[in-house]
């Protein structure tokens, strides 16, 4: 068994998805302009959000990247961040859920955010869309869930890099997409 204090703090700009691994943000980004250009008189949702798991010793953040055509299929990616503790706090949990889509949110507003803007631009008058959003794993009702209490701060947050928040149920990156990749124990480094 390793001791908690020999792990480090895993975080990193790669990514991976099922059939390529170790991509940079500028991979990802071109993917997603490639993705795009398929179809660009489509409409698109690009999606980032963040769960995490607790173990023994650590907690295990997935941040998913998910460019969406919609009734047409998507191109997703995924990030692993680990944390060499165990996060019990919900509130903390919730914040730095946020923050790690924050982060990715913040590598691709400015001028990849308009390349990706620029491919539907000249189809908008044909029905071709754009949104982009930041998913956070938190419900709004206080009966259902304990993250309720944090919702506006958090949704605040988002607004304030500039992306639109979505919240449970509609929070699908985080809630289900990201959800999946964090039930894979984490690699330590050691």
């Amino acid at each position: 068994m390793r001791k908690i204090q020999n792990l480090k703090w895993k975080h990193d700009m790669t990514f991976h998805n099922v059939s390529e691994r170790r991509l940079s943000l500028d991979q990802v980004h071109d993917r997603i302009l490639r993705f795009m250009n398929q179809d660009p008189r489509g409409s698109y949702n690009l999606m980032i959000g963040t769960d995490c798991q607790v173990f023994p010793g650590y907690t295990n953040f997935i941040t998913g990247i998910v460019i969406q055509r919609k009734g047409k299929g998507a191109w997703a990616c995924y990030r692993q961040v680990i944390l060499p503790r165990e996060l019990l706090s919900i509130k903390e949990k919730l914040s730095l859920e946020t923050s790690y889509s924050e982060e990715i949110a913040l590598h691709l507003i400015g001028d990849r955010l308009a390349q990706m803007e620029n491919v539907v631009l000249p189809y908008v008058y044909q029905g071709a869309t754009f949104d982009a959003y930041i998913d956070v794993d938190a419900g709004t009702d206080p009966a259902v869930s304990k993250t309720a209490a944090y919702v506006e701060d958090m949704r605040h947050r988002v607004e304030a890099v500039g992306m639109k928040a979505r919240l449970k149920p509609d929070a699908v990156i985080a809630s289900a997409y990201a959800n999946r990749y964090t039930k894979r124990p984490g690699k330590m480094q050691s």
